[in-house]
């Protein structure tokens, strides 16, 4: 398995180098100027200043180097710097974004966490839930519970989620005034009345994602063990005279869940990216809305750098569920 993995890795530098050109190339030739917000007061000189002070005068295989290098290089030094106080990064230069005039990785760590807190638990929640039901759904088909757990994840899946955020909004905040309707960031939890309200804030927009998130594996994990309840080696081992229980959960189950962790593993790449239209609609200052917000200033730095790390995510987690393939089925050996 060590050998495998050092494969895929070296495999996946020059995969990365591909996706990192082709971001770059469609951002570099679509149309607008991230100087196109700038006021038209601004003489033309100080404007060509304001070019050359962001780099666009120079070639764009010269600032695609310059970008590249740095996120390859700089940005994890400076990484380094902030765990281990160290100074390897001091006077390099760093990826800027046009707009906030800032580095972009200094932005992204200050809204990782409100991604992380909202987008992240919708996702473990939404696991959580679909596994289960999945299950019994798969072992009592065509049963009320099986019927009722279809009929709410084709709901689930089939309704945007800026619908559902709009539907819940109007009526636990606006109707019934439960629950508030956007999301402060600024709140700091210090004690049991601030930790409430951060509660409070967060029902909705994690209720969202996860019926969207839940709706999604649920079939899938139904599927999976509708297809492994009618093979041979079950019935085998009900003839053995093992419980259903073991049947259940430790045969099926476990073969069962093979398609669904690379379900599970290629979602959580998007916990990072952020849940753009549900952060729109609710208002939380994570990575969504810095990537919408970006995309509308023509912030280049910005929208390269989020949707490179999310490519790298998608790339890491993708090996991820290829080993875990073999932990799930001994068959699978990686030589």
């Amino acid at each position: 398995m060590l050998t495998f993995t050092i494969r895929r890795l070296l495999l996946a530098i020059p995969t990365l180098l591909i996706i990192s050109f082709v971001i770059y190339a469609l951002l570099e030739f679509a149309p607008g100027d991230p100087l196109g917000h700038v006021p038209l007061t601004i003489p033309p000189e100080v404007k060509e200043q304001m070019r050359i002070a962001l780099g666009l005068d120079r070639p764009w295989y010269i600032r695609y180097q310059m970008w590249l290098l740095q996120m390859v290089w700089v940005e994890p030094l400076v990484l380094i710097d902030h765990l281990f106080t160290t100074d390897f990064s001091k006077g390099m230069q760093r990826v800027m974004s046009f707009q906030a005039r800032q580095p972009v990785m200094d932005i992204i760590v200050q809204r990782l966490p409100n991604t992380m807190i909202v987008v992240g638990s919708s996702y473990l929640l939404g696991v959580m839930i679909a596994v289960p039901i999945g299950i019994y759904s798969a072992y009592r088909h065509y049963s009320w519970f099986d019927q009722l757990g279809t009929f709410i994840a084709m709901v689930g899946f089939s309704v945007p989620t800026f619908f559902t955020g709009v539907v819940m909004i109007i009526i636990f905040s606006v109707t019934l005034g439960w629950l508030p309707s956007i999301y402060d960031t600024t709140l700091k939890v210090t004690d049991w009345s601030s930790l409430w309200q951060q509660i409070r804030q967060m029902i909705m927009p994690v209720s969202v994602l996860a019926l969207y998130n839940a709706a999604q594996i649920s079939r899938y994990m139904r599927s999976s063990m509708l297809d492994n309840l009618g093979q041979d080696y079950v019935r085998t081992a009900r003839a053995k005279g093992m419980s259903e229980r073991t049947v259940v959960l430790k045969h099926v189950l476990r073969n069962s869940l093979i398609p669904v962790v690379t379900v599970i593993a290629l979602g959580i790449p998007q916990i990072f990216g952020g849940a753009i239209i549900t952060e729109q609609v609710f208002k939380v200052n994570g990575l969504g809305q810095q990537l919408i917000t970006s995309i509308q200033s023509n912030d280049a730095p910005m929208v390269m750098t989020l949707t490179f790390i999310f490519a790298i995510l998608i790339v890491l987690f993708n090996l991820v569920a290829d080993l875990l393939y073999g932990v799930l089925d001994p068959r699978i050996r990686y030589e």
